[in-house]
């Protein structure tokens, strides 16, 4: 029996967002990794850019129906070789802080000391800037790799050619699904990035940062390995 009322196309939806969002890989290891790394706040950036892009392809699903898998069989190649790129580059960069020594700061000469003691406080409301990736950077990079993954558009293509939704279904019933397909994914992605900061408050130190990108980038670089081969 297909949907038709707005309780349950909005059940529809829920299940096919965490149907799209639960399968362990290379978003949820990065996403994970982005936590450990940048913190829950910051990482929810690109836990927001994967959820938002679940929602635009639910979207497309539910306006084009299982027309759209076609279309996108035809350029699926080049866009899991444009996916396996982009894997491996975010692992190198990932990875390459775990490859760095770590600096000791030399002891400074006494008059340098005294010069920076003698210097005058930063001016109330000045920050002073820092290495840490702003969220924005997070939900466009997560984005643009959610968004060759050719695998999301096409499943929820199938799924509303599937019956999922009636094929009379009322636009209200497709916002609705829509809504609840991005809240979904959403809500999964935040608990990877908020179990991410976990593990990162758990490794703190720099010998900790230092597995932590370690890990992260040869997790992400298997996952690259793995979709270049097609499995």
């Amino acid at each position: 029996m297909t949907p038709t009322t707005l309780g349950e196309a909005a059940l529809a939806g829920i299940l096919a967002g965490y149907a799209i969002a639960i399968p362990v890989g290379a978003i949820a290891a990065l996403l994970i990794t982005l936590g450990a790394q940048h913190g829950a706040r910051t990482a929810a950036g690109g836990a927001l850019g994967a959820a938002t892009v679940d929602g635009v392809y639910a979207t497309v699903a539910v306006v084009a129906g299982a027309a759209v898998a076609p279309l996108i069989a035809l350029i699926e190649e080049p866009l899991r070789w444009i996916s396996v790129a982009v894997l491996v580059v975010l692992a190198i960069m990932i990875a390459l802080p775990g490859l760095r020594r770590a600096r000791t700061p030399a002891t400074p000469p006494p008059g340098d000391a005294d010069a920076r003691l003698a210097a005058p406080a930063p001016a109330p409301g000045t920050t002073t800037r820092t290495r840490r990736t702003p969220a924005l950077r997070l939900f466009l990079t997560v984005g643009g790799l959610t968004l060759v993954n050719p695998v999301t558009v096409v499943y929820f293509a199938a799924l509303v050619g599937s019956s999922t939704l009636a094929a009379d279904a009322g636009w209200g019933a497709r916002a609705v699904f829509v809504l609840a397909a991005f809240a979904a994914s959403l809500s999964w992605q935040l608990l990877l990035t908020t179990a991410g900061a976990l593990v990162g408050r758990a490794l703190t130190g720099p010998v900790g940062a230092r597995v932590t990108a370690l890990l992260g980038g040869a997790l992400i670089l298997v996952l690259a390995v793995r979709a270049a081969l097609g499995a």
